[in-house]
């Protein structure tokens, strides 16, 4: 499993599972600190926002949110990325 370092993922409850994952054979690597490129979904993000929902769309809620769900719905087909 990849993990970014969000502070959910050094909370306590986080850390005693760590063991148990372990005996279970889950590998937990950590993406260096401040490293969003590493980070697949940080990509999506920067992607929908910059390149995928035009400036305009920021006009108000509805419109934001009608772009965000047209994107996310046809994300795969019209609006794919490519590792």
């Amino acid at each position: 499993m990849i993990l970014d370092n969000s502070p959910i993922h050094k909370s306590k409850k986080f850390i005693d599972k760590l063991e148990e994952w372990k005996e279970k054979e889950v590998l937990i690597f950590f993406l260096p600190g401040y490293s969003p490129e590493l980070n697949l979904i940080e990509i999506l993000w920067r992607r929908i926002k910059y390149e995928w929902i035009p400036f305009e769309a920021y006009s108000c809620f509805e419109n934001l949110k009608e772009r965000l769900v047209e994107v996310l719905t046809k994300f795969g087909g019209k609006y794919d990325i490519i590792f």
